[in-house]
């Protein structure tokens, strides 16, 4: 079971461009908090990024930032020059007529590919929360990165039909890269997480059976007896690295799938409970109500009407990182 992969799934994890920025020096945008996480990829030409409290980060091409909280930030072209509001509308015009939005004056020296990322806000598993305030990851130290980098240049420099499309979905593979060279770091600067304890075997291990086998009755010794480890080793090492026991994280698993299903399909809630792990209806809806505050059939109700809200005033959920 790739367990990242899984993740993104569930938590419909998905990211869009919100601008292909040229820019002519002087030049300086403030963009406003956002719902989920921002990105930047510098294709040409550099920048600073400038973020309250924190010194300035001179990005180069080939340079990828991410702010997982979508905090409030700037991009300019120096690192204390003036700054414009971020101009949202003219952005949806530029993306919308397979354009470009255009600062400063001309000729330009500086491309920038700006998006954001959302996930579903009906699962709670954490994933762009758990990073720090700020992940940058400088040009040439992944490989692979730079050659999606590439593929995004080219795109925007000729747009052709399903562009929007093309750059949404490089836009998702750029963020995987991201994740993968933020857990090749110090681990000194990662959190407790399912994420952080991905880089010890036999807990990823048991994480994965986890996953891949949500509505087993799992005991610590099965799990132990799964991933080969000692019953003591996997209670010591698995909340020391994940921030809490298999049981618990489990559940909170398991009350993510049901939300999604409970929302987005029609299924009894019996056959909901049975599919999670639960044998009997009273079971589930106790756990059901115990982490999310409302038994299932109130939950179903209340979820769907605030999707319908939200998909009736023509815009995509809300989903906060």
């Amino acid at each position: 079971m790739d367990l990242l992969a899984d993740v993104l799934a569930v938590a419909g994890v998905q990211g869009s461009v919100a601008a292909s920025v040229h820019a002519g020096e002087p030049w300086g945008l403030a963009l406003d908090e956002v719902p989920g996480a921002a990105f930047h990829a510098i294709t040409a030409g550099t920048a600073w990024l400038r973020m309250p409290g924190v010194a300035a980060v001179r990005l180069m091409p080939g340079d990828v930032v991410l702010l997982p909280t979508g905090a409030r930030h700037a991009l300019s072209s120096t690192p204390d020059g003036r700054l414009d509001p971020f101009d949202h509308v003219a952005a949806e015009q530029a993306l919308a007529a397979a354009g470009i939005l255009r600062v400063g004056p001309q000729p330009e020296q500086t491309r920038i590919l700006c998006a954001s990322y959302r996930h579903d806000p009906v699962v709670t598993t954490p994933l762009l929360a758990l990073l720090p305030d700020l992940v940058h990851v400088p040009a040439g130290s992944v490989d692979s990165l730079d050659d999606v980098l590439r593929l995004l240049a080219r795109e925007l420099a000729r747009p052709r039909i399903a562009t929007a499309t093309v750059l949404d979905r490089l836009v998702d593979i750029l963020l995987v890269y991201v994740l993968r060279a933020w857990l090749d770091t110090d681990p000194a600067t990662r959190t407790v997480s399912w994420l952080h304890a991905l880089r010890d075997p036999a807990v990823a291990a048991a994480l994965g059976a986890l996953h891949a086998e949500p509505a087993r009755p799992w005991t610590i010794e099965s799990l132990a007896d799964r991933v080969a480890v000692s019953r003591a080793t996997l209670a010591r090492r698995f909340p020391a690295l994940v921030g809490e026991t298999p049981a618990a994280y489990l559940t909170r698993w398991r009350m993510d799938l049901a939300s999604r299903r409970l929302r987005d399909t029609d299924d009894p809630i019996d056959v909901v409970a049975r599919a999670v792990g639960y044998t009997s209806e009273y079971a589930f809806s106790r756990a059901f109500s115990r982490t999310r505050g409302e038994p299932p059939g109130r939950y179903r109700v209340r979820a769907r009407g605030e999707q319908d809200r939200v998909l009736s005033a023509g815009r995509q959920p809300s989903r906060p990182a």
